[in-house]
C-alpha cells in the first residue's frame, strides 16, 4: 500500500519541477497571490497550489502599422515606425497590465499619431531624429510603471501624396534656379570689376593695350575660321579725339557737343 503512495508522490514531485531558460522569468502565484519571481534554471512549484506565468526578457521588435494622420500644416501623410522594447520588471508586466505587448503597441501608435500632428511636414521630413527622440521619451515614460523599457523608436517611412510631391519638386527646382541666377550674377559682377581694373591698368600704358590687341589676334587665329579683322592704329583714334573739338568749333557747333 505504501509503494503506490510513494509512486504518486514521486510523480507529483517530478511534475512540479520547472525549467526556465536564461532569457525567461517565471512569475509564481500561490492561491492567487504573487509570491516571487523564479528562474532561470530549475525550480519547483507546489502542486495544485502554485501556478506560473513565464515572461520573455529579450528585446522585442514591433513594427507599427502604417498610420494616416494630418500634420500641423494640414497635410495628410502616411507614417509607419519600428519599436524595440524589453521587460525589465516581469512582475509589474504581469500584475499591472493585462497584456503588456498589446498595451505597448497601442500606446506607441497613439503617440506616433499625436506627435506627427504637432509638427509641420517640413519638420517631419528634416527633423526625424528629434521626432524619434520625443516619441521615445513619451512612450518610455508611460510604460515605465508596467516594468517595460522602450529602447528605440524609429520612423521607418513617410508617404506623401503625389500632388504634394509635385509641389515640393517645383519648389526645389525654383530654389535651385534662384541659386544659379544669384551665382551667375555674382560672377558677372566680379568679372566686371576685374575688367575695370584691367582697363585702368592698360590706360596707364598704351603699350600694354597693343600687346593685348596682338594677343587677341593670336587667339582668333587659333581656330581655322574665315574671320576678317581690320586693325586701326590707336594713333588714329587719338588724332580723331584731338580734331573733334576743332572741327566742331569751325562748323559753329559748341565744343561741348
Amino acid at each position: 500500500m505504501l509503494l503506490p503512495i510513494l509512486a504518486v508522490l514521486l510523480v507529483l514531485l517530478l511534475a512540479s519541477l520547472r525549467i526556465a531558460q536564461e532569457y525567461q522569468r517565471a512569475i509564481v502565484f500561490r492561491l492567487g497571490r504573487y509570491v516571487g519571481t523564479r528562474g532561470p534554471g530549475l525550480y519547483w512549484l507546489i502542486p495544485f497550489i502554485e501556478r506560473q506565468q513565464t515572461i520573455d526578457m529579450r528585446t522585442k521588435t514591433v513594427e507599427l502599422e502604417q498610420q494616416e494622420t494630418i500634420t500641423k500644416d494640414s497635410v495628410t501623410i502616411k507614417v509607419n515606425a519600428v519599436l524595440w522594447f524589453k521587460v525589465l520588471n516581469p512582475a509589474d508586466a504581469v500584475i499591472k497590465v493585462a497584456d503588456f505587448n498589446k498595451a505597448v503597441y497601442q500606446l506607441s501608435v497613439t503617440a506616433l499619431r499625436n506627435i506627427i500632428g504637432q509638427h509641420q511636414l517640413d519638420e517631419v521630413l528634416r527633423e526625424r531624429a528629434q521626432i524619434n527622440g520625443a516619441l521615445l521619451q513619451i512612450v518610455d515614460t508611460a510604460t515605465e510603471t508596467w516594468g517595460v523599457k522602450i529602447e528605440l523608436v524609429e520612423i521607418k517611412d513617410v508617404e506623401i501624396p503625389e500632388s504634394m510631391q509635385r509641389a515640393m519638386a517645383r519648389e526645389a527646382e525654383a530654389i535651385r534656379e534662384k541659386r544659379a541666377r544669384i551665382i551667375k550674377a555674382e560672377a558677372e559682377l566680379e568679372a566686371s570689376l576685374k575688367l575695370t581694373q584691367g582697363a585702368l591698368e592698360m590706360e596707364k600704358s598704351p603699350m600694354s593695350l597693343e600687346l593685348r590687341r596682338m594677343q587677341m589676334l593670336s587667339e582668333i587665329g587659333i581656330d581655322n575660321n574665315t574671320t576678317t579683322v581690320v586693325l586701326i592704329p590707336s594713333e588714329f583714334t587719338h588724332a580723331a579725339r584731338a580734331l573733334a573739338p576743332l572741327l566742331g568749333g569751325a562748323a559753329g557747333v559748341p565744343a561741348a557737343q
